[in-house]
């Protein structure tokens, strides 16, 4: 009998070469399946590491049918592809997931917030503004506002607090071009007790999984870190935030992960933002779950059984690590691992700039508060070479 060539497994393809898909390498090579990325430049934070990387440019039609075209499954790192690019691919046969339909809802905050209250999902109160009387007729004497670009923000980017009205004519004045396009809208300032995340999972098959719900800790917009699970949720409000992450990835047909973030208040959950990708809140999986959000990511867009999202120990802490003055990273490790072995250091091969991710550490175990004070203590000196800095 001849031998036969096994036929090869497929090819997931992620828009976008940060660290997501850095990490989701990882996670392609554990699975056995192909794995690209399309990277704006060799030294993007995948493109160092992922074998079949293709430069290009996500904004370009040309370069995305190119890639998708040695790929069996497209996905996503970012949400910023054009969604007419996104729709051009799947007419010309292309696998998409999460599809346009999806993404839209990532991409558009105003739409994200219309779809949201039309099933009567509790978030901020909102309304599109183009200039400062419409701003001050929905603050009504209520200040502060939230201004926000409806499109393209991140990380604290494109999100204006605004005490009063002659602030928010600042933003509106600075950010002209956007509010002619219908591209800000206001939202309500909340007054939360603390901030809350779920990651669920979704394939094409329609099976689920939902993760713990975790504690996010934010300065300057960015998410500092990720405390798993939310220290003292109580078990009812615990299961509604699962079940709304689950619900809203079925009503809005995700495939792939979602993240849903939200604000805890005294009245109950308000969902404020939506992400259809691995997600910073869920970096912890990778030590703390016993399925990663990357590896869970690939499953669910590959359509493959989900993987158990349950922890790997009672808590886990994830601490971002950001730049500080010396680029010297590695300098510092000898320290960080001496003084706790247990704490796993991820880098993602970043040029070191003052407060841009550049990593993160996880630490897991029994105690929250204990494992949180490990962790920042990491995660600072790797910053700045001491343990007591922010």
């Amino acid at each position: 009998m001849s031998d036969s060539a096994a036929p090869p497994p497929p090819v997931v393809g992620m828009v976008g070469g940060g660290q997501l898909a850095r990490m989701t390498t990882q996670a392609a090579t554990g699975l056995g399946v192909g794995f690209r990325v399309l990277a704006a430049e060799a030294s993007d934070s995948a493109a160092q590491v992922a074998a079949g990387t293709r430069l290009g440019d996500y904004r370009s039609l040309a370069d995305l049918r190119a890639f998708a075209a040695r790929c069996d499954v497209l996905t996503f790192d970012h949400e910023h592809v054009p969604g007419p690019h996104l729709e051009a691919l799947e007419r010309d046969g292309a696998t998409v997931r999460p599809d346009a339909a999806a993404l839209r809802f990532t991409q558009d905050k105003l739409a994200m917030r219309e779809r949201l209250a039309s099933l009567g999902v509790a978030c901020p109160r909102f309304a599109p503004v183009r200039a400062g009387a419409e701003v001050e007729a929905f603050a009504d004497g209520s200040w502060p506002v939230v201004l926000k670009a409806v499109s393209g923000g991140y990380d604290g980017k494109g999100v204006w607090v605004c005490e009063t009205a002659a602030e928010a004519a600042e933003v509106l004045a600075r950010d002209a071009l956007l509010a002619k396009a219908e591209g800000l809208m206001a939202e309500e300032y909340v007054d939360f007790d603390r901030e809350l995340a779920v990651l669920a999972a979704r394939s094409p098959h329609r099976q689920g999984a939902v993760y713990p719900v975790v504690q996010t800790v934010q300065r300057d917009g960015i998410c500092r870190e990720v405390l798993a699970p939310a220290p003292g949720l109580a078990p009812g409000r615990r299961a509604q935030a699962q079940a709304l992450a689950l619900r809203i990835a079925a009503e809005l047909g995700v495939s792939g992960l979602l993240a849903v973030e939200m604000f805890e208040t005294p009245a109950g959950l308000l969902v404020n933002e939506l992400a259809m990708r691995p997600h910073n809140t869920g970096h912890w999986t990778i030590e703390g779950a016993r399925t990663s959000q990357f590896e869970q990511h690939l499953r669910a867009v590959l359509d493959l059984p989900l993987g158990d999202p349950r922890m790997t120990a009672p808590a886990a802490v994830m601490a971002n690590v950001l730049g500080g003055d010396d680029p010297d990273v590695y300098d510092r490790y000898i320290h960080v691992m001496a003084a706790d072995p247990a704490v796993k250091v991820h880098m993602y091969g970043k040029a070191v700039r003052p407060g841009r991710k550049i990593g993160h550490v996880t630490v897991t175990g029994e105690d929250v508060a204990g494992l949180a004070d490990r962790a920042r203590r990491a995660a600072s000196y790797l910053r700045w070479g001491k343990e007591d800095g922010e």
